[in-house]
């Protein structure tokens, strides 16, 4: 049989997390990259205003991209339990109505933020200087919104598969492609901000016809037959009410961080720029926890999907200790490096000293962080969806109850920006573990 799949239900449980998470981190860091370049080609050439205008932004763009990216972690979870099942005609059903609600989704989530991406703005308290730039970054970014829905869709099948080496393979493609667009649009046609995001909208619309074209080619137990052309309403329901917790989920924790960054941008273009760069930075070095989740959650929903849950929690388990072991890892290196690293991207002296003080506070925390993104992924692999709403909630009450006291502290000033999200992070943590202690995912399997 032709088929780009690995079975994680048997063999070494730490080889196979480990095998499987590094693709996807080199992966996760090279989509980074496009967030990278964008912010260095801005900040260095176009200067700090036009750094703080598509900074602005960022919330908010995360936001949508988010909700789609729920859906398609929900049409995951289904497919790696029926292929841990061998349940392969109701795969191709969940590939099929999976695939209809991603496009359907992804279009109306782009129309919707292209047309009221001014008044959004507005409602953010961007500043007026920053205003026009921000909001024509904000729509040829959310334009392409259709397209992320469609890479992170097809992405979450090949995943679920347990092939998490072919994505990577065309997203290097696509990495090169963005940097060398940023390039083009920024230096040789000067279209400023709104060519950054052009770069990068059309690299990831790359990425996803090319893992598409390939997914199809490469996977026989995938392979559309003209009966699994259908809609089916009770996979359509499942991949529906699966992914859209995930997805609420997703958009409580993005409006959490609208709310920070509109509590940012009071404080003007220095406080914005320095938080900006430091989310960027902070994104990148958090790409490891979030590779595990992707891992656990496949690793998990395999062996939910085939009976086997004792070998589900010892994956767990050894997830969290490569969790915790990068933690400290990073911790050290931002006590070394972190001025250098903001310097990197901003030459403003002010906002070069507050990000990398910035970096070194939520750096501690790194480890409830890990906590979070292993026993998130176990969760979802086990089909306990419906607790990404209970974890949304404790994103949301944390992020934007405490940003609004703290920063209102004389004593705290624009500090209690980052405070809060060491401290959302510590909540979320505990409540993680109690979600997992409590025992409810034993019966959420979808299958």
């Amino acid at each position: 049989m032709n088929s780009k799949t690995n079975d994680m239900t048997t063999g070494s449980i730490t080889g196979k997390i480990i095998a499987f998470t590094l693709p996807l981190l080199i992966g996760n860091l090279l989509q980074q990259t496009y967030n990278i370049a964008d912010t260095l080609i801005v900040g260095k050439y176009l200067g700090d205003d036009a750094l703080a205008a598509v900074g602005a932004t960022g919330s908010i763009t995360y936001l949508f991209y988010t909700l789609c990216i729920g859906l398609s972690i929900g049409s995951g979870i289904l497919v790696s339990q029926y292929y841990g099942a061998r349940l392969y005609d109701k795969l191709r059903l969940t590939v099929f109505n999976s695939a209809l609600l991603t496009l359907g989704f992804g279009v109306l989530t782009s129309l919707i933020s292209c047309i009221f991406a001014r008044n959004i703005l507005i409602l953010l308290s961007v500043p007026k200087k920053l205003i026009d730039t921000s909001v024509s970054y904000m729509t040829v970014a959310c334009a392409g919104t259709v397209l992320i829905a469609a890479y992170n869709w097809i992405n979450a099948l090949m995943r679920a598969l347990g092939d998490s080496k072919t994505p990577l393979f065309f997203l290097a493609l696509s990495c090169v492609l963005n940097i060398g667009l940023d390039l083009l649009f920024v230096f040789v046609f000067h279209f400023g901000v709104v060519g950054a995001a052009f770069a990068t909208v059309l690299s990831q619309g790359l990425s996803a016809v090319c893992c598409i074209v390939f997914f199809f080619m490469k996977n026989d137990i995938a392979k559309l037959k003209r009966e699994d052309m259908c809609i089916d309403s009770v996979i359509l329901s499942k991949a529906f009410y699966t992914g859209v917790p995930i997805a609420v989920q997703n958009g409580l924790i993005s409006v959490s961080m609208v709310a920070l960054q509109k509590v940012t941008n009071s404080f003007g273009s220095v406080v914005m720029a320095a938080y900006t760069v430091s989310m960027r930075i902070e994104q990148f070095v958090q790409q490891p926890f979030s590779s595990l989740s992707a891992a656990e959650s496949t690793f998990t929903g395999q062996n939910i999907g085939a009976g086997k849950q004792e070998r589900a929690v010892y994956g767990l388990k050894q997830s969290v200790k490569l969790a915790v072991a990068f933690a400290v890892f990073a911790l050290v290196m931002l006590l070394i490096f972190s001025k250098q690293l903001v310097g990197f991207f901003i030459s403003g002296e002010d906002s070069v000293v507050i990000a990398s003080k910035a970096l070194i506070m939520t750096a501690c925390f790194y480890a409830p962080l890990g906590m979070i993104h292993t026993v998130r992924g176990f969760l979802n692999g086990c089909g306990d969806t419906s607790y990404a709403l209970v974890n949304g909630m404790a994103e949301v009450i944390s992020r934007i109850g405490l940003s609004l006291i703290l920063t209102k502290v004389s004593s705290i000033g624009f500090w209690g920006i980052w405070i809060t999200t060491c401290a959302t992070w510590f909540v979320t943590a505990l409540v993680s573990i109690i979600r997992y202690k409590g025992g409810k995912w034993k019966t959420k399997s979808k299958i």
